[in-house]
């Protein structure tokens, strides 16, 4: 048998998506309470994750998610990371800055361990790629993409994408025109 190099490619990035969901998963949490969600996205429904952002791009008018969907169609997988909007009930933390979690959910608010627990579950999921000589990249873009196409639990409330690639120079820098987006132009 020869296993060219598509094929190794491939191959790698699918073994190292499982282990990066896994590290995600396995990732410390703030309380003990797992509100962590991942899905890993190929084929099919990867092509429908750009349509996605395409579309998300054209109605909102916001050039990073048509940029970033160039990413995705040329990656071979992407990792979703997520976590669920609960609220966890500690009513004296206070370190979302409301005065208790009622009031954060009254006002619509993430709880922060939420939030916190996805941080570190998405920087575990890419030490993993890192460590693996994997090309990625953590987008906001293809996570709010991926809620909207419904490709998450129900339940998850926010969501990051990292797309994964093998090349010669990572895909995922230089990404030509709208790679910089300066809000703060006076023209």
């Amino acid at each position: 048998m020869i296993k060219n190099m598509d094929d190794t490619k491939h191959d790698a990035i699918l073994a190292v998506a499982d282990l990066m969901a896994a590290a995600a998963m396995t990732a410390p949490k703030g309380s003990g309470k797992d509100t962590i969600r991942t899905a890993i996205i190929t084929g099919e429904d990867k092509e429908r994750l750009r349509d996605k952002m395409l579309k998300l791009g054209e109605y909102t008018g916001q050039l990073i998610f048509t940029r970033d969907s160039g990413n995705v169609d040329s990656s071979v997988a992407v990792v979703l990371i997520g976590c669920t909007g609960g609220y966890f009930g500690l009513d004296m933390c206070g370190m979302c800055g409301f005065e208790n979690c009622r009031e954060c959910r009254n006002a619509g608010a993430r709880c922060v361990f939420t939030v916190s627990d996805l941080g570190i579950a998405v920087g575990s999921a890419v030490s993993v790629a890192a460590d693996h000589r994997i090309d990625n990249r953590v987008m906001y873009s293809v996570g709010r993409a991926a809620l909207k196409a419904g490709m998450m639990p129900d339940d998850t409330a926010i969501c990051y994408g990292i797309p994964l690639s093998i090349s010669s120079k990572s895909i995922f820098f230089d990404r030509g025109p709208g790679a910089v987006i300066n809000t703060d132009s006076e023209e």
